[in-house]
């Protein structure tokens, strides 16, 4: 039997999660258009503030097509899994220390498992679509994602050990003399890149690509369905800033004078602007160079990241 107060955390979580992602939409034009020393969205509200209300009463208007030549059943059906999936992994992250849906003692395994599952709306989008630039969209976007849950992982490993749990709530408290970006900087690199490309955001975003395979493995979508894997994508950057800051920054850790999910969300939203920086300012690589980059460079540093740890551990007794 769920308690009151569960009931209440979770749909504070629901909510707190679909306002900072529709949010996010007016954040992300607004500080592009001041990095490109130009306006943005100034017309709707004061500053544009509406504008994130104005493009979801868009998608709510718009014609909800499926193509004649799709599977019906899987298009309709392929957009779900992303948003559904990200939400699940939420459900472990620890806000503060009494704003958490569920301490799981692996829950850190759940995560990486929850996120591993969005590959799947990618691949049946372009394959139900039956499009050829969705069905390369869905290719990439599935070889990039597999390849970077590797090192995803990997890079989380020397976390574990010197925190000792793979409970989330048990990594934060093992911070409160030293946050792990310092001895474990080379894993926050390497967790930081591989969240960006498992994202799919720029310089990532090959799987979609909209000046080489028009937009990728969505295509064909459009109304609420593009919405979903519109909401999906500022979901997914919402959660890899949070299990950055968890992970690597303390979570909800900081100074007195401001309460512990205040400090989260401060934290959270430092990480959230690096990724509009990133779309503003950094060119998109070519797929092979994307590809051996991890398999050439990320890997091995995961892997040595790892043994350096074990080696501290030990030697420490």
């Amino acid at each position: 039997m769920i308690d009151t107060g569960t009931i209440l955390v979770i749909a504070g979580v629901l909510l707190g999660a679909i306002s900072v992602a529709a949010g996010l939409v007016w954040v992300e034009r607004r500080f592009l258009a001041f990095l490109q020393d130009r306006l943005g969205p100034n017309r709707v509200g004061p500053f544009g503030i509406f504008q994130m209300v104005a493009d979801i009463i868009k998608l709510f208007m718009k014609e909800d097509w499926v193509p004649p030549f799709s599977d019906r059943a899987v298009f309709t059906i392929a957009p779900a899994f992303v948003v559904a999936s990200v939400f699940m992994s939420f459900a472990v992250i620890p806000f503060a220390p009494a704003i958490q849906v569920s301490d799981l003692n692996v829950g850190l395994l759940f995560f990486l498992a929850m996120s591993s599952l969005g590959v799947y709306s990618i691949v049946l989008g372009g394959w139900a679509s039956n499009n050829k630039y969705a069905l390369l969209g869905a290719l990439r976007g599935a070889a990039q994602m597999i390849t970077y849950e590797v090192f995803m992982g990997v890079s989380l490993l020397g976390v574990v050990m010197m925190a000792d749990s793979f409970s989330l709530h048990a990594i934060v408290e093992a911070q409160r003399d030293l946050w792990f970006c310092v001895p474990q900087f080379g894993g926050f690199a390497i967790f930081f890149l591989a969240g960006i490309a498992e994202s799919r955001r720029l310089p990532f975003d090959l799987p979609e690509a909209e000046s080489e395979i028009v937009a990728g493995y969505h295509t064909e979508f459009s109304g609420m369905k593009f919405g979903m894997f519109f909401l999906g994508e500022y979901l997914g950057i919402t959660l890899i800033s949070s299990m950055i800051v968890v992970l690597f920054f303390g979570g909800w850790l900081g100074p007195a004078f401001l309460p512990p999910v205040a400090w989260f969300m401060i934290k959270t939203s430092a990480f959230l602007l690096g990724f509009i920086v990133m779309r503003g300012s950094l060119p998109r690589p070519r797929y092979d160079q994307l590809m051996g980059y991890g398999w050439k460079v990320l890997l091995p540093l995961a892997l040595l990241n790892l043994a350096v740890t074990g080696l501290v551990i030990l030697a420490r007794g």
